[in-house]
């Protein structure tokens, strides 16, 4: 089978920094494939050169088997991105309607009415949502308009970069369960960037952990979920995903008991369910 996307030895820099430093991964049509790692990694960098939002310095990028070049119309058609910040990638001063409309301009399709309030219904906002603007939605609402935008064009490919970060916990349930009913509804490739090792455990059936740039290993959901990892920066990514718990210092008496703080992980096992993370005490 051709892999829907394909990374070969790609690089990424800015002047004499590296960004991306030879990092390769195939992604199969249908497939919803995860990258982690902390802040700085390269995760989000790695999304924005397969759109061109960052220069390659060496690597190729294939869709479907056929290697990149310029990214045309015919590429967006096919890949589309969501990015982070739904307040930031949405025009303040457009409204739902123009947002949505717009792509259909610059791709010359005609069927626009009947595109607009099927993306709506499709991320289940509604037409009563067309004339707002983006001040006048919630979060959880701007970021159903940016995927109703990235879905419109009908892609092959969805670029997932922190979709549901800056929500609220009852919030992010609502855009993943809905962005999972959509990859499976329409045969979508998902390839998404997180840093909730919970949600990609969720989402995704494969995953890379990044680190400084590089690629740290590829594994399987299930392996996460069950602790089989081989480096030890994805075992310090699993203990630092549990949070942090308080313990009495034993120099204090119990009266005067002053919390010391450290990361979960050290005296208990973290595991990762489909429903989020559990928590269980050795």
């Amino acid at each position: 089978m051709t892999s829907a996307l394909t990374i070969t030895r790609l690089e990424v820099a800015f002047n004499s920094f590296r960004a991306l430093k030879r990092v390769s991964l195939e992604v199969q049509p249908g497939e919803s494939f995860g990258l982690v790692g902390e802040s700085g990694s390269g995760k989000s960098t790695l999304l924005r050169a397969i759109v061109g939002l960052a220069p390659i310095a060496s690597g190729r990028i294939a869709l479907n088997g056929r290697w990149l070049g310029r990214r045309d119309r015919h590429f967006h058609r096919r890949v589309q991105m969501v990015f982070q910040d739904p307040y930031g990638s949405l025009h303040p001063r457009q409204t739902v309607d123009r947002l949505l409309r717009e792509p259909l301009l610059i791709h010359g399709l005609t069927d626009r009415e009947a595109r607009i309030r099927r993306a709506l219904d499709e991320v289940g906002l509604g037409s009563g949502f067309r004339f707002r603007y983006s001040h006048q939605l919630s979060g959880g609402q701007r970021q159903r308009v940016a995927i109703a935008r990235a879905l419109i064009l009908e892609p092959s490919i969805l670029l997932l970069d922190e979709p549901t970060s800056a929500l609220d916990a009852s919030v992010q349930a609502e855009v993943l369960n809905l962005l999972e009913q959509v990859r499976l509804d329409r045969g979508l490739t998902f390839l998404m960037v997180s840093h909730d090792l919970a949600v990609i455990a969720h989402m995704c059936g494969r995953l890379m952990v990044m680190q400084n740039g590089e690629a740290v290993e590829q594994l399987t959901a299930q392996d996460l979920v069950s602790g089989r990892v081989t480096q030890d920066y994805t075992r310090r990514l699993l203990a630092a995903s549990g949070g942090f718990v308080r313990i009495r210092n034993p120099e204090h008496s119990r009266d005067q008991a002053e919390p010391i703080v450290k990361p979960r992980g050290e005296n208990d096992e973290t595991r990762f369910g489909r429903g989020g993370l559990e928590r269980s005490p050795v």
